[in-house]
């Protein structure tokens, strides 16, 4: 609706000031407050949107995060895994963003255009109110106007009634005088009060004329003007404001573009042949591949013999039946028994019922675990022993001898924890020297437990043949015995020059060093680490210049010098 006055004031003609066409005003400002508030609605719906929105991004991320302590866990060291781990993060973050587009709008522009809503109706009323007054002002005025004019018409109507009269009876010869005298003192009377009528109106007009000159010319212009003015603002700021919808979308596109920058660089970074690497590494049983299977003449008249290098357990040359070929000792890639009891985890407790690898695995892990139990257990001593060193010092704050009990229990654990570890170290130890030799320091690892030139050991221990899929099948009348040379230490010792020592190390433990190549250290000695743990176990330490070796890595706690790539200190 535009109005323009003269150049860009309102249009003001005579109807305009008529009631209808000011409630008609009225009635558009009203209209322009309720567009208004439906846009204030529609910002708050999309806040409310956003924060949802935001909600079930943050659900939907968590719900899919690996579990702590869950098998889950373990999937997610391929870069797959780590990869839609990543994009789950970033949701988080991308979640986070639609949160700030909720809480901007909601402060920038709904906050903002409710309370500018509170004051634009205070001002309308004010406006109108003024526009209200001022009418019923000029129709006061032009009220008294009206009776002013009355009166002095029916003034002059009486005044001409009373000449006429007196006229008459001046006329007339049978008229006392005193009659004629008494009508010309009315006739000047009623002259008299219609002069003075007249005077009025003509003042009451002259009144009237410049109320409604500043009427129409003054009061309601700028009535007007204030309310064309207001009306304005409010068309400005519905504009700003969704000047502001857009600019809040807009701040958070740079930080969405880089959530989705790194969603598409951790897909970038998943490697397909490391994962299947991870696989293999996970699945490798470690057995040697099964030799040629002989050829059985049946022809000659001759028992049938299977040559030593076929995976029958008849080594001994005892003679089979005819179905023999078919036992469950022969072919093993194709044996699945005691797969059931291997699901449900009702092996033994040194895995002796997993392939080789898997078994140095599964122990390999129990020793960590071990070893984690232990140091907890270390720390929760030494804490107890600092707050009994505490009371002893200061009786008000506690008994010392409270904590007896505690601390004596701590080491009744640690006393089995440490005895459960190097069970299971030996356990180790044991499958170590029996799997292949794959690196130096493995076969250094190996000679440790194997002192002797050949070691005759029956298959996993307990006559037992293993499969692919982990498992194995009893075949207690049939000994397989195998030669394992015991390889010993690389001739690293007679080097001339002696190697550089790269950090110190304190013994946590005794350790015997009965093989060749290892060196016996006593629990709490402190010694100089010339060779630190490549992997396998080992950790290649000095006494002085006479007397160095390897001791394994979990027995000391090494401590690397800074020039020793980086400073790094591990247990």
């Amino acid at each position: 609706m535009s109005f323009c006055f003269l150049s860009c004031r309102w249009i003001l003609p005579t109807w305009i000031f008529k009631k209808d066409q000011f409630d008609n005003l009225e009635k558009h400002t009203q209209w322009g407050i309720d567009v208004l508030e439906k846009y204030i609605k529609f910002v708050k719906e999309r806040t409310e949107i956003e924060i949802n929105y935001a909600k079930q991004l943050r659900n939907l991320s968590k719900k899919y995060q690996p579990k702590k302590n869950s098998k889950e866990e373990d999937e997610y060291k391929y870069s797959s895994c780590q990869a839609f781990l990543a994009t789950l993060n970033e949701m988080n973050d991308y979640a986070g963003q639609h949160e700030v587009v909720s809480e901007n709008m909601t402060s920038q522009i709904t906050a903002e255009l409710a309370r500018y809503v509170q004051e634009l109706k205070q001002e309308r009323k004010m406006h109108f109110h003024d526009g209200r007054k001022a009418q019923q002002h000029i129709e006061t005025c032009w009220k008294q106007l009206e009776s002013s004019k009355r009166r002095f018409e029916r003034d002059c109507k009486e005044a001409d009634r009373a000449q006429q009269y007196f006229e008459k009876m001046d006329a007339d010869i049978n008229v006392t005088k005193a009659d004629v005298e008494k009508a010309r003192q009315q006739a000047q009377l009623r002259h008299q009060m219609a002069e003075e009528s007249k005077a009025e109106y003509s003042s009451t007009l002259q009144r009237f004329n410049h109320e409604q000159h500043d009427h129409y010319h003054t009061h309601i212009p700028n009535i007007f003007q204030k309310i064309q003015e207001m009306e304005e603002r409010r068309i400005i700021r519905i504009g700003e404001s969704m000047k502001t919808f857009a600019e809040v979308d807009r701040q958070v596109i740079p930080i969405i573009g880089k959530c989705l920058d790194e969603i598409t660089k951790a897909a970038e970074s998943i490697d397909q042949k490391h994962d299947s690497q991870l696989v293999v590494e996970a699945f490798k049983s470690g057995f040697e591949p099964p030799g040629d299977v002989d050829f059985e003449d049946f022809t000659q008249p001759i028992k049938r013999t299977v040559s030593d290098s076929s995976l029958s357990n008849s080594k001994d040359g005892k003679p089979e039946s005819r179905f023999s070929s078919k036992s469950k000792g022969k072919l093993w890639p194709f044996i699945k028994k005691n797969k059931l009891s291997l699901k449900l985890g009702g092996g033994p407790e040194d895995f002796s019922n997993l392939p080789p690898e898997q078994r140095r695995k599964k122990l390999q892990q129990k020793v960590d675990e071990l070893n984690r139990d232990i140091q907890k257990e270390i720390d929760q001593r030494d804490a107890l022993t600092k707050m009994k060193d505490v009371y002893i010092k200061n009786p008000q704050m506690g008994d010392a001898a409270s904590v007896d009990h505690k601390l004596a229990e701590l080491a009744q654990n640690l006393e089995k924890l440490r005895l459960e570890a190097q069970k299971f170290e030996g356990w180790l130890a044991e499958v170590e020297g029996r799997l292949p030799a794959r690196t130096e320091p493995a076969r250094r690892q190996s000679g440790m437990y194997e002192p002797q030139n050949t070691l005759t050991v029956n298959n996993c221990a307990q006559d037992r043949e293993s499969s692919p899929d982990g498992s194995y099948t009893e075949e207690p009348s049939q000994e397989s015995e195998v030669k394992v040379p015991a390889p010993e230490f690389d001739d690293e010792f007679d080097d001339e020059e002696p190697l550089p020592t790269i950090g110190t190390c304190k013994a946590l433990y005794t350790f015997e060093g009965q093989n060749e190549g290892t060196i016996s250290v006593s629990e709490g000695e402190t010694l100089f680490v010339i060779e630190e743990d490549k992997g396998d176990g080992w950790t290649r330490i000095r006494r002085n210049e006479d007397e160095e070796g390897y001791v394994p890595t979990s027995y000391v706690e090494v401590f690397l010098e800074k020039n020793a790539k980086g400073a790094m200190t591990y247990i």
